[in-house]
C-alpha cells in the first residue's frame, strides 16, 4: 500500500545536502560560545585575503565591495532594533514616548538590529567569498584604487558621523565597554 518512492537522483542529491547542512549548522552551533576565537579566525582570514590583494596588485573592487559590505554590516550592528526615532514619531502622533525620559521609568536594555553571532558569520561569509572572488581574473576590473580608498574613507566618515549623532541625541551605547556590571553575589 505505502511503497516507497523510487530512489532518484535528485532526492539523492537533496538528502545529501540536508545531511551536509545539519552537520555544518552543528558545527556552528558548537562554536556560538568562543566570541574571540571565531573572531580571531575571521580576522586571520581578513588579513589573508588582504595579503592577497596586496601582493597581487588587483580586485580592488572585491575589495571595495567586500569594505562597503562590511561597513553595512557593522551599522546595522550597533543600530537598535527598534529605532527609536522612529517610535518618538510614532508616540507624538499617540502622545506617548517610547524611551524612558525619567529615573523613575522601565530600563529597557539595547537590542541590536543584527545580534553579534549573525555579525559575524556574515562577515566570514563575506571574506570567505571575497578571497575566492580574488583567485578569478574576471573579478580584477582596471580601476584607480585611490579614489575608491577616498572615497571608502569619506563614505565611512559621513555614516558614522551620523550613527553617531543618533546614539547621542536618543542616548543609547551599543557597547557593554564602561557599563555598569552587577556580580552574581
Amino acid at each position: 500500500m505505502d511503497e516507497p518512492e523510487p530512489e532518484t537522483p535528485f532526492a539523492s542529491v537533496s538528502a545529501q545536502t540536508t545531511k551536509f547542512g545539519r552537520i555544518f549548522q552543528s558545527y556552528l552551533d558548537k562554536s556560538t560560545p568562543f566570541i574571540s576565537y571565531r573572531w580571531i579566525g575571521t580576522t586571520g582570514l581578513f588579513l589573508l585575503f588582504a595579503l592577497r590583494i596586496f601582493l597581487a596588485q588587483g580586485w580592488y573592487i572585491v575589495a571595495y565591495s567586500l569594505g562597503i559590505y562590511l561597513l553595512n554590516l557593522f551599522l546595522a550592528f550597533i543600530s537598535p532594533k527598534f529605532d527609536p526615532s522612529l517610535e518618538q514619531d510614532e508616540g507624538m502622533e499617540e502622545g506617548a514616548s517610547s524611551l524612558p525620559t525619567k529615573q523613575d521609568q522601565e530600563f529597557r536594555p539595547f537590542v541590536r538590529r543584527l545580534p553579534e553571532f549573525k555579525f559575524w558569520y556574515a562577515a566570514t561569509r563575506a571574506v570567505a567569498i571575497a578571497f575566492l572572488c580574488s583567485w578569478f581574473s574576471v573579478f580584477d576590473l582596471p580601476v584607480f584604487w585611490p579614489v575608491l580608498v577616498m572615497y571608502w574613507l569619506i563614505l565611512v566618515a559621513l555614516t558614522m558621523r551620523r550613527q553617531i549623532q543618533h546614539m547621542i541625541k536618543y542616548r543609547y551605547v551599543p557597547f557593554t565597554v564602561g557599563k555598569q556590571r552587577y556580580s552574581k553575589n
